[in-house]
């Protein structure tokens, strides 16, 4: 292998299964932290027309895999945060008959992750904005705790006001 080549960085948790039950901490970001969302007035995040179709994105992801619960979520002016939990579910079981449950498999976090990627890149594609892409990957935590949960919470509510001193604030 040529030292020209980089190893690729592995941002998921070896051997975990991210399809099954849990709560998620995610954030993505914008390709060069391009800002494309809104803007930050007086400590609160003002979305533009492109913020509002993350918006609206996200929400249709909720509808289209009912087995996911959205949690708080922030859109900043390049990045997104969110809190997802993936639950078990379990389609047309008739209690009172004694029918197997039907189980409908999972995606993945990532499969989930890139559905509404590739739904929201291609809306704000169609309002004329071609240049606009995500970064390639994105971050995510398994929220192991309730403090843990507390504290993520937390910091999406404040994120629109911390924005001046953000790491994912390009011009800091």
């Amino acid at each position: 292998m040529s030292l020209l080549l980089r190893e690729r960085k592995l941002n998921r948790l070896r051997s975990y299964d991210y399809s099954q039950v849990g709560s998620y901490y995610l954030t993505i970001c914008t390709k060069n932290k391009e800002e494309f969302f809104g803007g930050i007035r007086n400590g609160k995040m003002v979305l533009n027309k492109y913020g509002m179709i993350i918006s609206q994105q996200w929400n249709w992801l909720f509808k289209q895999y009912l087995y996911i619960n959205k949690d708080e979520y922030i859109i900043m002016p390049n990045h997104f945060h969110a809190v997802m939990q993936i639950h078990s579910y379990e389609r047309g079981r008739d209690r009172s008959r004694p029918v197997p449950t039907i189980t409908i498999k999972h995606k993945s976090l990532s499969e989930l992750i890139g559905a509404f990627k590739t739904t929201s890149s291609k809306q704000i594609h169609n309002l004329g904005c071609n240049h606009f892409l995500w970064q390639r990957l994105f971050y995510d935590r398994i929220i192991r705790n309730e403090c843990e949960y507390i504290a993520i919470r937390q910091y999406i509510l404040d994120n629109p006001k911390n924005w001046l001193t953000d790491r994912n604030n390009a011009n800091v």
